[in-house]
């Protein structure tokens, strides 16, 4: 007679490499607008320098009133129309810098907390303007900012990242301190 197997338990094995892999997966997202809406050009005719695309600058506005045209959130479109579209090439340089900037963050892990309020911040206005448009971008947002909000309190940074690497060289280092490892 065989006598039962006794259960084991299952667990996850090296969790935080998978949440490194998440961090990265979606740091990704963000960092597109390094090709998206950021491209290189010559400073004084011979410094690589990073600037937004015109064509960014262009189409965001265009982006922005469909986005706003039936928005029920009175507050949030009073805003959007009396700021953004009344200064579109500093919000278009505010948007494509920031999601540049958060997309490097959390692709490297290099200050991931930060990173991760950024993402959280972007992820809230651009879910404050397409919520109304369809349920799935209601969806899309809502797991944004739940990823995000993960990252963070996770310190997602340590396993992967160059945050884990500052904490190991110089541990205790004000870079390993909240909000921004």
């Amino acid at each position: 007679m065989t006598t039962p197997a006794t259960p084991t338990p299952v667990d996850m094995s090296h969790p935080s490499r998978w949440l490194a892999a998440l961090r990265m997966a979606y740091g990704f997202w963000f960092f597109k607008a390094l090709w998206t809406k950021l491209e290189f050009t010559l400073l004084a005719g011979f410094i690589p320098f990073l600037q937004v695309q015109q064509r960014w600058i262009d189409t965001m506005p265009n982006i922005v009133m469909k986005q706003m045209a039936e928005n029920p959130i009175t507050w949030y479109k009073a805003f959007v129309e009396a700021n953004v579209l009344a200064n579109v090439p500093l919000f278009a340089s505010l948007t494509a810098w920031g999601e540049a900037l958060v997309g490097i963050s959390l692709v490297f892990g290099l200050f991931a907390g930060l990173g991760a309020l950024g993402a959280l911040y972007l992820s809230c206005m651009y879910a404050l303007a397409t919520w109304h448009m369809s349920p799935s971008a209601q969806g899309f947002h809502y797991l944004l900012i739940c990823t995000a909000i993960t990252l963070f309190l996770a310190r997602a940074g340590k396993a992967w990242g160059l945050d884990g690497w500052i904490a190991w060289r110089w541990p205790g280092s004000v870079f390993t301190w909240r909000p921004l490892s």
